[in-house]
């Protein structure tokens, strides 16, 4: 008796007879080609159904210059990526536009610049349709790796370089990090705090420095011993957190540019005897739900949809990939920046 999990996998040729077309007809519409009338295509993706048939993917690429997979390039290493719920946030939001799509997603972790030119061979060689590349800094080459092999791109977060070829501009998404940064400075303004910090984020990433613009905008005379530069870590806030109390231990407010370095300033200001919010208020930026609302107490924060900036990443780049649209009046390809907004908890 033979064992059915090794029958053979059905052909296009019995794709072909059993939705009485030719062999061509069959390649075509399952390879995704032009040209096939209605009715056949819906004969032939009903045999494919009914046959359980699996179209070759060297094949198909053959035909529509496709590979239906994209790259997901993160200019940090493995210990921060799978540490960070940022990051989870973000790729769960690509993962489902990409998955909608019948795309897949490749992830690529950089640890360093020596890993530049790994991954640029990679984006060059024909392996992806396109890349989705976030966390960059400003050292950061891989853009110019990536358009050594005309690979589209997406940037998350707005790039820090010059535009080189006026006729193609870099996409980005990014959220309104200045705004957000502003109305966490006024929120604390207006709760009556007067001796407020920041702690920053890299410098050498353009987030960090619009998030610190933003707070300079509401406080231009800020004593500079009021600001601290952090690293998007846990640790980094609290480091950050440390250092400001010993410089300014009157300060009555923190505003720090990630929720994951609120966490450690608020470990640091419980350590230290001060609390919150009565003795120093505390806003965070983000809104990351598993971090906002369990730190003690929840975190007051500006809100960014992560998850949907993912998406809207991925569907930027999608449409990149189709080809021009000629009809009249169709937008052409734009750069999106989302809103922010305020979300009031306990802690500020």
């Amino acid at each position: 008796m033979s064992d059915p999990s090794f029958a053979p996998r059905p052909t296009l040729e019995a794709v072909a007879a059993r939705a009485g077309v030719s062999r061509a007809t069959a390649s075509r519409v399952v390879n995704g080609g032009a040209g096939v009338r209605g009715p056949l295509v819906e004969r032939v993706r009903q045999a494919v159904d009914e046959l359980g048939y699996i179209p070759n993917q060297a094949a198909r690429t053959l035909v529509t210059r496709r590979n239906d997979a994209i790259a997901v390039v993160v200019a940090e290493p493995e210990t921060r990526f799978f540490t960070d719920p940022f990051f989870a946030q973000q790729v769960r939001g690509i993962s489902k536009e990409l998955t909608a799509h019948d795309n897949q997603l490749v992830l690529l972790l950089t640890e360093g610049t020596a890993d530049y030119e790994r991954v640029g061979r990679y984006l060059a060689g024909g392996h992806v349709d396109g890349a989705l590349i976030f966390s960059l800094h400003t050292d950061d080459s891989l853009p110019v790796l990536s358009r050594t092999g005309d690979v589209p791109i997406v940037i998350g977060g707005r790039p820090t370089w010059p535009e080189q070829d006026p006729g193609r501009r870099t996409l980005y998404v990014d959220c309104d990090n200045r705004g957000g940064a502003r109305d966490a400075v006024r929120h604390l303004l207006s709760i009556g705090r007067r001796t407020i910090a920041h702690i920053t984020g890299p410098l050498d990433q353009l987030a960090s420095v619009d998030r610190l613009d933003g707070f300079r905008d509401v406080l231009p005379e800020a004593d500079p011993r009021l600001i601290a530069e952090g690293d998007f870590t846990p640790e980094g806030g609290a480091r950050a957190m440390g250092e400001l109390l010993r410089r300014r231990p009157d300060l009555d407010a923190v505003f720090a540019a990630s929720d994951v370095m609120a966490s450690g300033a608020l470990r640091v200001l419980r350590t230290s005897g001060r609390r919150v919010p009565e003795d120093v208020a505390v806003v965070g930026f983000d809104d990351m739900v598993s971090v906002a609302e369990w730190t003690d107490p929840p975190l007051t924060t500006i809100r960014q949809d992560i998850e949907e900036m993912g998406r809207l990443m991925a569907r930027l780049l999608l449409r990149a990939l189709e080809p021009p649209a000629v009809e009249p009046g169709v937008p052409a390809l734009s750069s999106i920046v989302t809103p922010t907004r305020l979300v009031i908890r306990a802690s500020a």
